[in-house]
């Protein structure tokens, strides 16, 4: 996917294209994850769908949930791993995006320490 150690960096034009792939790779990580985490709220909560996307939204940005106060044991073991793997969804995400400018950044400077 990256240029290799001996070859140039790649154009702005072929960086835009990497960082465009870089956005749809995550935003098909957070439509998948607000899908699921909708889902789960709704059927464990049980929450009306709307309130089941709120949820998931803000669990998946870190904001903390809108209703706390989960009725069964299902929707608070639910709540409990949706949680978990929104913190590693959110990680993935910000190195998905941050990768090719980071590999940019050090096969540049790789570069002029060689010429």
């Amino acid at each position: 996917m990256f240029e290799k150690r001996g070859e140039g960096v790649i154009t702005r034009f072929a960086f835009g294209w990497r960082m465009l792939r870089s956005f749809a790779a995550t935003l098909a990580i957070v439509i998948l994850s607000l899908a699921f985490g909708t889902a789960g709220y709704s059927y464990f909560g049980p929450m009306a769908w709307d309130d089941g996307l709120l949820n998931a939204a803000m669990i998946l940005t870190g904001m903390g949930p809108v209703e706390p106060h989960l009725e069964t044991r299902a929707g608070k073991l639910f709540a409990t791993f949706y949680a978990l793997y929104s913190g590693l969804a959110f990680l993935s995400m910000v190195a998905i995006i941050m990768a090719p400018v980071l590999h940019r950044f050090l096969h540049h400077f790789h570069l002029e320490d060689e010429g």
